[in-house]
Formats: C-alpha cells, sequence, structure tokens
C-alpha cells in the first residue's frame, strides 16, 4: 500500500495491518502460512513451465484434478508432505526445495 494512502486512511480512524495481526496468528502459525504459500506457487509455476494440465500432472502423481488445484491454491487441507511429493514428481530436487523452504523462512 502507499504511504500517502495508509496516512489518510489512518488519519480516517482505520487500523491497518496485515493477516497475522487479523487473523491473531504466533509466528510459527504464519510460518507455516508462509511455506504452504511458496511450496504452492513453485508447484504451479513448475507444471506451467512444464505446459501440462492439472489433469495430466494429477495422473503422473496418482491424484485428482481438484487435488492439484487445491495443491496449487495453498488449500491448507494438503499435508505439506503431499506438496512436497508432488515436487519431488514434478522434477523438483531436495535442493531446490531446501532453496523454497529457506526463502520462505526468511520471508516470515
Amino acid at each position: 500500500m502507499k504511504k500517502e494512502k495508509l496516512r489518510r486512511l489512518e488519519r480516517a480512524g482505520w487500523k491497518v495491518g496485515d493477516a497475522k495481526d487479523f487473523l491473531e496468528l504466533d509466528d510459527a502459525e504464519m510460518a507455516m502460512i508462509e511455506l504452504r504459500v511458496s511450496l504452492a506457487k513453485e508447484l504451479r509455476e513448475r507444471r506451467r513451465a512444464q505446459k501440462i494440465s492439472q489433469a495430466t500432472f494429477a495422473k503422473r502423481i496418482g491424484s485428482s484434478q481438484s487435488r492439484v488445484a487445491k495443491m496449487e491454491a495453498g488449500d491448507s487441507s494438503v499435508s505439506i508432505d503431499l506438496l512436497i511429493r508432488a515436487l519431488l514428481s514434478a522434477g523438483f530436487t531436495n535442493k531446490e526445495i531446501g532453496r523454497v523452504i529457506a526463502n520462505a523462512a526468511a520471508a516470515a
């Protein structure tokens, strides 16, 4: 948000915060959300770079298209374990996954 807009909102009595404040999350909860979002984003980008559909990728990993859509959306019903297994199936190395995790930790 632009600084001027932020100042205008605060002068008007609005309290401006982030999702962590609004949802009253602790640092660990916020870190897990950042991690899930980062893994999901990388999965979506890799699948698109490979120019394959969600349905095709789902067949590759023995899942459904709707489950792949949930993975890519960072849905909380998808385990971190499943996201990592999907990334490995998409061709990620352990080192690349480690980089995603490290970058998510730095952002939190």
